[in-house]
């Protein structure tokens, strides 16, 4: 029991962090049409968002977390296999669901509770098959919104929570053509980004 209660805790503070911190963004005009991300969407409908984010053998096994009607987060379907599925990440007017492992959500845990260092013991995998968002300014990525940052959409990926560092491994720092780069490298939270359409994985 303890173990769920903080997974449900890690969720809930990502999940409420994530639409805090882009509650700017929220208004804003993506492409041709604007979009209320998740507000006004059932129970059903978060649910099939939220599997929509990894292959089909990772979310159908997957436990899945939804906002309840007062907000927090609540399970929505108990999963087997160590995954957490959740309808939207960063609260914009495209939805970015993400699927992640155990190794995933401590690493998610540190940063949201502003630890030094992440402290996930092997490498954590996240799936975001709709693509997500990132902030850009001055040629860099940035951990957080600021102002004159513009806000960057991501292509389907998967990431690899775990330490890389760009000069190292060769792996470029930005996004490229290549499909791969270290996202905020230099930092103990940087990680591999790898624009790969989760649901062509087989």
């Amino acid at each position: 029991m303890k173990r769920v209660l903080v997974a449900i805790g890690i969720v809930a503070l990502t999940f409420g962090f994530t639409l805090a911190l882009h509650a700017a963004e929220k208004g804003k005009t993506v492409g041709k049409k604007e979009r209320k991300g998740i507000q006004g969407m059932s129970q059903e409908e978060l649910v099939k968002l939220a599997m929509s984010a990894a292959p089909e053998q990772i979310s159908k096994d997957a436990t899945v977390m939804i906002p309840g009607p007062d907000g927090k987060m609540v399970e929505a379907k108990k999963g087997t296999n160590g995954f957490t599925c959740l309808p939207d990440v960063d609260g914009m007017p495209v939805p970015d669901p993400i699927c992640y492992d155990g190794q995933s959500g401590q690493w998610v845990g540190d940063l949201m509770g502003g630890a030094p260092k992440p402290t996930n013991t092997a490498p954590g995998i996240a799936y975001m098959a709709r693509g997500g968002w990132h902030f850009e300014k001055d040629g860099k990525i940035l951990m957080k919104n600021e102002e004159g940052a513009k806000t960057m959409q991501e292509p389907p990926h998967w990431m690899v929570f775990w330490p890389f560092d760009s000069k190292a491994s060769g792996i470029p720092s930005m996004p490229n053509k290549l499909g791969s780069y270290v996202m905020w490298d230099g930092t103990p939270y940087a990680h591999l980004m790898i624009y790969q359409d989760p649901k062509k994985m087989k």
